[in-house]
């Protein structure tokens, strides 16, 4: 890195910082959100089943367009690809809550999960290849602005519930402002291109075998995530007979929690490994999971939340960085992983809804621990790997090949 020309070295810091407040516009849209999906339970009066019914329709949209995204980037360039994705994505979010019906309201999710997911996509290959030529770990600390922009958005959130703002009026206002910040946001990221002879990828970009451990370890962690995110509202207050304020506060910390650790995380892994980093962190995670489980006060759930946040912070980071050195195409093998990983997360509010409609919340939140202990058995996977080897990419019009890390 000290022998890099003081243009590209400018460049790349340039790179960094606008890739970092792209994961963060796009947490900022999902933390809006999810303060008001007990407005929108009760909007529609959707039973626990049939909330769990519709959030299964993000995951569905994801599944089917998350694929697509190292074609989009392969045909367009990946700075066109993010900005245009981003766009739509903060223009759908908002969609959701002006849905009339309970079939509408699918619809809409379908279509932010496919816009959210393939721009999650996008800019997680933008971040692999900014990691490449900084020459050290920053993936943490990207998915850490990510938990901020949550944060952020989830605050606004709290303090839209709490002056009684209808959920359509704000989220409106929200998506206005990310979408206008996108186009700006996104000058300084890397038009990375494929070389003339690169063929094009296929259109539905599955992990290689090498990554397929790598997706069945980010499945426990967003199966965790995504509970959490969806359900940590309804469950204080359906559970603990918590206020509307004091649920929607809930998410509020454990997007607090899980940002700090992503932030501190990068220097964590140097420190640590990524095996010892996801083990320890898996066993913080489980014991929010039981604290959640046998919750009897806000208080405690809340907790329970804050230290699954912890827990799961670095894990999903982790993996995409793991998967994008996995093979010579890092934006392939990260869309296939995100497509299995970010597949089942999104799938997770489904089956948590489902699971407490037959049984119990505290049941579902108990499948939740399960998964959170079965990552001390898999962090193993997220070891160094081999080199991967060259790696096809420009920073302009021009191309060039990198060294492997």
């Amino acid at each position: 890195m000290s022998q890099q020309p003081s243009a590209d070295r400018m460049r790349i810091r340039r790179a960094r910082i606008a890739v970092s407040l792209i994961f963060a516009v796009h947490g900022a849209a999902s933390g809006s959100f999810v303060t008001r999906i007990p407005w929108l339970q009760d909007q529609l009066g959707l039973g626990t089943a049939a909330l769990g019914v519709a959030l299964a329709f993000p995951a569905i949209g994801a599944a089917t367009a998350m694929p697509l995204a190292s074609r989009v980037m392969h045909r367009h360039g990946a700075r066109a690809a993010v900005r245009g994705l981003m766009a739509l994505y903060t223009v759908t979010f908002a969609l959701v809550a002006l849905a009339p019906n309970l079939p509408l309201l699918c619809a809409l999710f379908f279509l932010s999960g496919a816009t959210g997911g393939m721009a999650d996509v996008a800019m997680n290959a933008q971040g692999v290849e900014v990691e490449e030529r900084h020459g050290r770990s920053i993936m943490s600390g990207l998915h850490g602005l990510w938990s901020v922009g949550t944060l952020l958005g989830s605050a606004l959130g709290v303090g839209a519930v709490w002056l009684g703002l209808d959920a359509r009026i704000h989220l409106s206002l929200v998506a206005v402002a990310l979408t206008l910040a996108v186009p700006f946001l996104s000058r300084g990221l890397l038009d990375v291109r494929p070389t003339a002879d690169e063929a094009a990828p296929p259109r539905f970009a599955l992990p290689p075998r090498s990554a397929l451990l790598i997706g069945a370890v980010g499945i426990c962690a967003v199966l965790a995530e995504g509970a959490s995110m969806d359900w940590s509202g309804v469950y204080l207050r359906d559970v603990t007979d918590a206020s509307e304020t004091v649920a929607a506060a809930s998410y509020t910390a454990f997007a607090c929690t899980m940002a700090v650790a992503r932030l501190a995380g990068d220097a964590v892994v140097r420190r640590l490994g990524p095996v010892r980093t996801v083990r320890i962190s898996a066993g913080l995670a489980a014991t929010g999971g039981l604290l959640v489980v046998t919750a009897t006060t806000s208080a405690q759930a809340v907790s329970g939340f804050a230290l699954i946040g912890v827990g799961v912070a670095v894990v999903v980071p982790l993996t995409f960085a793991a998967a994008g050195h996995s093979g010579p195409n890092p934006s392939r093998a990260i869309a296939g992983v995100a497509t299995v990983t970010y597949t089942a997360g999104l799938f997770a509010p489904s089956v948590i809804g489902a699971l407490g409609e037959l049984a119990s919340l505290r049941a579902s939140f108990g499948l939740v621990t399960a998964a959170l202990t079965l990552l001390l058995l898999g962090a193993g996977v997220l070891g160094p790997r081999p080199a991967r080897g060259a790696v096809a990419s420009d920073t302009g019009s021009a191309t060039r090949t990198l060294p492997a890390p």
